[in-house]
């Protein structure tokens, strides 16, 4: 069963989530391929389905949405996950008690997974560089900002366990549906 495991990044945390879930796939078997989603990906010769986006200011990214709503109707027929990344830090819990991961899930979620019936849409933290350039008006704005450089932790504070358990529950999913 070929896999795509496709992604919308601003600064390659969420690519580099795409790049170990597909190792993950192909670790277990499954022929899988990466794309990035600002570039044509042609869906067809696909038969099942991992799309993951950055988070901004609650947001997935817009080519993550965009790829998810124009396919729906190959996504909507075929196993399909979606994942976001983009919460920093190593709370759990934010300063107003909230699960810090229920309250970095982006808008548009629960729309695009019943949309599509996902099987699955998980949320994941992310990585952020403060001397990586900024990235569109939004991030050039908020650099100018003299508290910004303190506002968000840095660092990479991806769980690679979490990913790696999620990727194998998706390579299981699909053994299981290609030999049931």
């Amino acid at each position: 069963m070929k896999v795509l495991v496709a992604y919308a990044t601003r600064h390659g945390a969420t690519a580099g989530i795409a790049e170990r879930i597909a190792a993950t796939l192909r670790s277990a078997g499954l022929p899988a391929d990466v794309r990035s989603l600002a570039e044509t990906v042609e869906v067809e010769t696909y038969e099942a389905f991992v799309i993951g986006g950055a988070a901004y200011m609650y947001h997935w990214l817009k080519d993550a949405t965009r790829f998810v709503k124009r396919h729906r109707s190959e996504l909507s027929t075929r196993p399909t996950w979606i994942f976001s990344s983009g919460p920093l830090g190593t709370d759990l819990i934010d300063q107003e008690g909230r699960d810090v991961v229920d309250a970095a899930r982006p808008r548009e979620f629960d729309e695009l997974v019943e949309l599509v019936h996902a099987r699955d849409a998980k949320v994941f933290f992310g990585a952020w560089d403060p001397e990586a350039p900024p990235v569109g008006i939004g991030e050039r704005a908020f650099r100018l900002l003299p508290a910004s450089r303190d506002a968000l932790p840095a660092g990479d504070f991806r769980d690679w366990e979490e990913i790696d358990a999620w990727a194998s529950e998706i390579a299981q999913a699909l053994s299981a549906s290609t030999t049931g």
